[in-house]
């Protein structure tokens, strides 16, 4: 073999070796190795309902910082309401920038949807344009390696028509392992408001005929997570700065009115659940399967 060809072969293997290791660094958001897990893949955490300004948020928030400091992670999924009572954006440094300070400062990315409360005001289209909510329209996309997440409008002035087709076309073209939808409202819950029979009836048939693993909310005050429905796992995160009476129904795994926010560790087979109280324990795992039996 020729010096020339040798060199080509060499050259070759160092430039796939490299692009490997580039893709496994997109996968875990290069997670400090001082924090990292073997074949850990993402780490993120998802919290709602938490723009009052309280002492309730301020309490979350302090428990969110504290699990990134030992936790390394950079996505927080913000499920609506954002901002109390009425969406104004005037109030988003106390309701916003200052609880959460020290995760922005450490450059944590916020994805956020469209609550009840956001839309009193312009119809929450100031909240879609503001940069650290990190909107691409009221309804979107992005992905983190091997994990796709599709931002729902769950609002009843949706533009509902457009939106389900732009979903079914955005899942169905998916090549994403891991499917993760969120919105602001339920569609099981054991709450104040319960489920939603016109959401079941819309959704659960997509999720299922598209392998969505895991559907993310707030609405109601309260952590609840089900146990998989038709390959769907539905978790309420709404407790994020106040909270409501909450019950179980059947499909129930764990449901409570605490304080708290959801964490997820994403693998290639599994993802790991932790809700996390503001007194910084865990009171809830669970494993999300890639498929379900």
């Amino acid at each position: 073999m020729s010096l020339k060809r040798r060199q080509f072969l060499l050259f070759s293997s160092l430039s796939a070796i490299a692009a490997f290791v580039s893709a496994g660094k997109s996968f875990s958001r290069q997670i400090n190795p001082k924090f990292a897990k073997k074949d850990l893949l993402l780490r993120f955490v998802s919290v709602a309902d938490t723009g009052t300004g309280a002492k309730g948020q301020y309490d979350v928030a302090q428990a969110m910082t504290n699990y990134h400091s030992k936790n390394l992670y950079d996505l927080i999924v913000l499920a609506g309401d954002n901002i109390y009572n009425n969406g104004e954006m005037e109030k988003i440094g106390e309701v916003f920038e200052r609880p959460y300070a020290a995760l922005l400062k450490q450059k944590v990315k916020f994805q956020a949807c469209l609550g009840n409360h956001d839309i009193r005001t312009a119809n929450g289209e100031k909240q879609v344009k503001y940069p650290d909510f990190n909107m691409k329209g009221r309804y979107y996309t992005f992905s983190r390696g091997l994990v796709q997440f599709f931002a729902l409008d769950t609002n009843d002035n949706a533009d509902w028509k457009n939106q389900l087709s732009w979903l079914e076309q955005e899942l169905s073209r998916s090549k994403a392992t891991w499917k993760v939808v969120f919105g602001h409202h339920p569609v099981y819950a054991s709450g104040v408001y319960g489920s939603n029979p016109a959401f079941i009836q819309t959704f659960t048939p997509l999720f299922q005929k598209y392998s969505v693993q895991l559907y993310i909310n707030g609405h109601e005050h309260h952590y609840e997570r089900t146990r998989a429905i038709n390959g769907t796992t539905y978790i309420i995160c709404g407790a994020g700065a106040g909270n409501r009476p909450v019950g179980k129904n059947e499909w129930t795994q764990y449901s409570t009115s605490n304080l708290s926010f959801a964490a997820y560790e994403v693998y290639a087979d599994k993802i790991e659940v932790s809700a996390i109280g503001i007194d910084n324990r865990v009171f809830d795992r669970g494993v999300i399967p890639l498929k379900s039996t």
